[in-house]
């Protein structure tokens, strides 16, 4: 690899690790309302934050101008509502958290309320 190039991926996983350190926390957060787990016992949002996370790192030298933040919850939406619909994986079939107050709801109104009232 071209010192330049070198130079250039370590600016980018610079800047990635230091936007994960900032929002993690957050769309960690938002990942597991949109799963209904416990925050405590939370695979699926933690792996669905994964996803969402490698694909914004994927087109992060396109992010030039657009928040990554909007990026980022964009891909949970999307990863949950796909993995809502298709029902594939031993993460997706695990059941709600029983004592979320989300649990009772579907996973599309789900989505809708968790994206629409805490992303606003």
């Amino acid at each position: 690899m071209r010192p330049r190039h070198a130079s250039r991926d370590a600016l980018r996983s610079r800047e990635f690790e230091a936007y994960v350190a900032g929002a993690g926390g957050r769309l960690l957060h938002t990942a597991t309302l949109l799963t209904a787990e416990s925050p405590d016992d939370n695979p699926r949002a933690r792996h669905l934050l994964t996803l969402a996370l490698a694909r914004t790192y994927a087109c992060w030298d396109g992010l030039r101008g657009d928040d990554p933040y909007d990026r980022t919850r964009q891909y949970l939406a999307s990863g949950f509502a796909r993995g809502a619909w298709h029902r594939h994986g031993r993460l997706l079939r695990r059941r709600p958290h029983p004592g979320s107050p989300l649990a009772r709801l579907s996973p599309r109104e789900r989505l809708v309320l968790v994206l629409r009232l805490y992303e606003g």
